[in-house]
């Protein structure tokens, strides 16, 4: 039984190190975009709920322009 319960463990490491690994490249590190589609839903919940909707677009902006350089 316990051997059952090890293994189920096991494939869901495996799984959750998977959905992790979404987006990497070969150093582990995440492609620009990847990473600006993980954050973007939080800053716009982060910007509604505090009403600094100007300054989070004002970071927005700041960022895009260093990710085009």
């Amino acid at each position: 039984m316990a051997y059952t319960a090890e293994s189920a463990a096991r494939r869901a490491r495996g799984r959750l190190a998977a959905l992790a690994a979404v987006g990497t490249r070969d150093g582990g590190r995440r492609h620009p975009l990847v990473a600006a589609a993980m954050v973007l839903p939080l800053a716009i919940v982060l910007a509604i709920a505090t009403g600094a909707v100007e300054a989070v677009v004002t970071q927005a902006s700041s960022v895009a322009g260093m990710l085009g350089h």
